[in-house]
């Protein structure tokens, strides 16, 4: 029993070993298209939201160890595909529409930023006036093309 429990733990350590030679993607394509927005606004957008909806990922030290860094990359991967600010003025402006009635939806539902996101990165929680920023610009839409 005793050589058992051994031998899991030494196969458990060699896996583990094995696994952080599986390469993720970490890349940050080029910002081709940013979304353009006031300096107050981008504040938010970049410290809640960049490192997952944006070509402009900050990759921290755990995003380099397996299996973390396969979720990361997974999100990132996600993010950029659903929303990607960093592409934001290649939408049409039908898409934008429709992704600025997303965002919001997410934001006040408090489910982006994600709760495990949070807890990395406490001060990417939305406050209360972060949030009322944001759904002002949002709703603003005479101003959103002219910065």
């Amino acid at each position: 029993m005793r050589f058992t429990f051994k031998f899991f733990f030494f196969l458990f350590f060699i896996g583990i070993i094995a696994i952080q030679f599986i390469e993720v993607d970490r890349t940050n394509p080029p910002v081709t298209a940013e979304v353009k927005a006031p300096a107050e606004v981008k504040t938010i957008l970049k410290n809640s939201c960049y490192d997952c909806h944006s070509n402009e990922t900050k990759w921290p030290w755990y995003s380099y160890v397996a299996p973390v860094s396969w979720y990361i990359e997974n999100d990132v991967k996600t993010g950029r595909e659903v929303l990607n600010f960093s592409e934001w003025e290649n939408l049409t402006s039908k898409e934008q529409a429709k992704k600025k009635d997303k965002i919001w939806e997410e934001i006040s539902e408090d489910e982006m930023p994600t709760n495990g996101y949070i807890f990395l990165h406490p001060t990417a929680k939305l406050e209360l006036l972060q949030k009322n920023t944001i759904k002002k610009w949002l709703d603003n839409s005479s101003n959103i093309f002219s910065y």
